[in-house]
């Protein structure tokens, strides 16, 4: 038995309603469809994080010093920075928790497209959506994934970019912060984060056609999303958006 069988009831629901939206648009754009209105329920949540990511920025200065002023004494640190986020209503995990609630609706789309049902049956421009990409016959459903993949490729890059924008923010800092005696060494295995924007496109290589529509929908709201949030020009996290 699968540990994804716990999902299963909401999968079922998840499903109901695709094919509620397929009764009166194509199946593709059922799925579409769906993605959005998950991802706008879920925006609050999204909106949350980067709240929290904007409050720690906002802190940063106000934290290093604390670590100066209290190197070597990590109790009074601690204790230090727990007064600085309860005078701010502040949380250091307020970014991370948001994201974390939003695994389990992640992983309902995921298993509704990447197990068997009969939505799976219909076809986006020829191409069953049940159909991985190793078995593709024929010059059409080729297309059909080259232009998905080639969209998630945009994406990616859109995403690399923002990414390292923000990573060199960073290192900016914290080479001030370690030329003033604080702040700790650049880790240069986190150079390699950017580049997992581009991870998508491998995960779409391995999953049905109907989960590529569903990879693609969600990485195209993420960068929206985000760009939008982040619009103020506040300081992105340096860690890749994944859909």
């Amino acid at each position: 038995m699968s540990v994804f069988a716990i999902l299963d009831p909401a999968v079922g629901l998840a499903h109901d309603v695709v094919a509620a939206f397929a009764q009166v648009v194509p199946t593709a754009l059922a799925i579409v469809l769906f993605t959005v209105c998950v991802r706008l329920a879920l925006h609050p949540l999204a909106r949350a994080a980067s709240r929290g990511e904007k409050a720690r920025a906002r802190l940063a200065p106000r934290i290093a010093e604390l670590n100066r002023k209290h190197k070597g004494r990590p109790e009074k640190l601690q204790a230090a920075l727990a007064e600085l986020y309860r005078e701010e209503k502040a949380s250091p995990f307020a970014g991370c928790l948001p994201m974390l609630v939003q695994i389990p609706f992640f992983s309902v789309m995921y298993r509704l497209f990447t197990t068997p049902n009969d939505l799976l049956g219909h076809t986006l421009f020829g191409a069953p959506l049940g159909l991985h990409v190793g078995s593709a016959h024929g010059a059409g459903e080729w297309a059909v994934f080259a232009v998905l993949y080639a969209g998630l490729a945009a994406l990616g890059y859109v995403n690399f970019r923002r990414a390292r924008r923000a990573q060199a923010k960073q290192a900016a800092q914290s080479a001030q912060d370690r030329a003033q005696g604080q702040g700790a060494q650049a880790q240069p295995a986190l150079a390699l984060l950017p580049y997992l924007s581009f991870g998508t496109v491998l995960f779409a290589a391995l999953v049905p056609l109907a989960a590529a529509v569903y990879l693609l929908t969600t990485s195209t709201w993420t960068a929206a999303e985000r760009a939008w949030l982040y619009r103020d020009g506040a300081p992105e996290p340096a860690v890749p958006a994944l859909a």
